[in-house]
């Protein structure tokens, strides 16, 4: 697959283009556009511009409405729970968490719904949103149905990203992972490539382990991370997420076979409200030295959750982001459309 590098500047106006010609006012298929670019830029091309040419058909076939922001509908000091009316993704979850962060610095500490929200996309943008305004952020959401349950045979959990962030001076410690062993994603790619998964990643259609993911793709049972650790971890985020919110759970998400309707919990901490800034970057200073210091097999290395994060994003800004001509060339012709 031939790729080439695009200026991060040239990704986002291409992007913006296309949404306006998708019925995007100027500066919200802007902010959308730079969501998106974001996830390429810090390496995370599963949920980045591999996924545009899907927003825009869900744009297209109405499922996601362009106009759309976030209407409050209940208020109890430092909650608050929004309907999203179907509006995109991500920008929904940036207000989301914006709001978990002003509430965080009124209260200390905060929490945010939404349900009737579409796919957020990058769901580590909402984590780094949080730590670069100096809060401890938690945010996760339900899927369409797309994993089993322990011992079953057929897709009833979603992969419910979570993402876990902490701020920190040298680093923020960011943690982006879905309860699936391999982000759909990242299936998707590595499908394209022609190749097989590291590790099995699901199951075929009779219930055995594989590293195919067409197989997985095909089947929809992904496998969870921790096996039945991660369905239990999967099914009580979707509890979560549909009681606190009110909206769909991952059942009803899925029942006309398209992912949307979704349901979305967001939460921060603001360390100075609560008087914890003198030991913070201390405290989680000293775990990661701890961790940093592990004794390691051959050839292998130990990382903290963000920390090459921070590497990608400066060398594709040098660089230019890597992105398939094929796809590049499609983007461009749609924003000249």
């Amino acid at each position: 697959m031939e790729e080439l590098r695009v200026s991060f500047e040239d990704l986002i106006d291409t992007l913006t283009a296309c949404m306006i010609q998708h019925g995007f006012e100027n500066q919200r298929a802007h902010r959308c556009a730079v969501l998106f670019a974001q996830a390429d830029r810090d390496g995370v091309h599963s949920h980045g511009v591999n996924r545009f040419l899907l927003f825009l058909d869900f744009i297209k076939k109405g499922f996601v409405v362009p106009e759309n922001n976030p209407e409050l509908i209940a208020q109890l000091g430092m909650m608050e729970r929004y309907d999203g009316r179907f509006g995109p993704g991500n920008l929904n979850a940036e207000f989301a968490m914006n709001r978990a962060i002003e509430l965080a610095k009124t209260f200390g500490m905060s929490t945010v719904t939404l349900k009737n929200t579409n796919h957020w996309m990058r769901a580590g943008n909402f984590g780094w949103q949080a730590a670069d305004a100096g809060c401890i952020g938690i945010c996760f959401t339900n899927t369409i149905a797309n994993m089993p349950a322990w011992g079953g045979s057929e897709p009833k959990l979603g992969n419910n990203p979570l993402v876990i962030a902490i701020p920190r001076s040298s680093g923020h410690v960011v943690l982006d992972m879905a309860m699936s062993q391999f982000a759909y994603g990242k299936m998707e790619i590595t499908k394209k490539k022609g190749a097989q998964l590291p590790f099995d990643g699901g199951f075929d259609s009779d219930g055995n382990l594989t590293k195919s993911p067409v197989d997985i793709l095909a089947s929809h049972l992904a496998l969870p991370a921790g096996m039945w650790k991660g369905a239990g971890l999967s099914l009580m985020m979707d509890l979560l997420v549909s009681i606190l919110s009110g909206g769909n759970s991952t059942e009803e998400v899925g029942k006309d076979g398209v992912e949307k309707g979704l349901s979305q919990v967001f939460v921060c901490f603001d360390p100075v409200r609560l008087g914890l800034t003198d030991w913070l970057d201390t405290k989680a200073d000293a775990i990661i030295e701890d961790l940093k210091s592990s004794s390691v097999f051959e050839n292998q290395s130990i990382r903290y959750p963000g920390e090459q994060i921070l590497k990608t994003r400066s060398e594709n800004l040098k660089l230019g982001i890597p992105i398939s001509a094929e796809l590049w060339d499609k983007l461009t012709t749609f924003s000249r459309l």
